[in-house]
């Protein structure tokens, strides 16, 4: 059983709040927030829409990956299909859409794993992890400004990359690990 845990010495309020920038993917704020212990601070943070990402697996035990440009590092990174939830979208059907658009891959069946908040200390963005099974190839279908290299990569390669350093998309690692660690064999 989970211990609670009384955490209202922790925590923070929001006394106004600012956006600062809104851009088509982000919005920015800024905060102006009462502490703990009385004083004011102010705390900057992006609004995300949340995402999901997709672990695909073929029936030979390989799993479909991505080669994609990341601008801000301005490196190509490997790493799975993931993408934005639309509005209204479930999270689902989402995993559905992205894997298709981005690889050609549809799954038959989607398991969820867990869901991940990677940068806590400044973005709300949210990331739903799911293995895919029972892939078909079709046709993909990438959005416009989207460019792409689909792969096929051994699950003991990419662990192999991850402990070398070679791999560093955060969401990709969590995934690869939690598969090593609690998938059956």
């Amino acid at each position: 059983m989970t211990q609670k845990h009384d955490d209202t010495h922790l925590t923070e309020t929001c006394i106004s709040t600012t956006r600062v920038f809104d851009g088509q993917l982000m919005k920015v704020h800024q905060d102006r927030v009462r502490l703990p212990n009385g004083a004011e601070s102010v705390r900057e943070y992006t609004v995300h829409p949340g995402a999901v990402m997709v672990l695909p697996i073929l029936p030979d035990g390989r799993y479909v990956m991505e080669r994609q440009f990341r601008y801000p590092l301005h490196q190509v990174f490997l790493e799975f299909p993931a993408g934005k939830i639309d509005p209204g979208e479930d999270l689902e059907a989402t995993a559905h859409r992205e894997l298709l658009e981005e690889t050609g891959y549809r799954a038959e069946t989607l398991e969820y794993l867990t869901t991940i908040h990677p940068v806590i200390s400044y973005s709300t963005e949210k990331i739903a992890l799911f293995v895919g099974r029972g892939l078909t190839l079709h046709e993909r279908h990438l959005d416009d400004n989207e460019f792409l290299d689909v792969v096929l990569v051994e699950p003991s390669e990419l662990l192999r990359q991850i402990r070398a350093g070679e791999v560093t998309d955060v969401k990709t690692i969590i995934a690869a690990l939690w598969m090593e660690q609690f998938s059956p064999a």
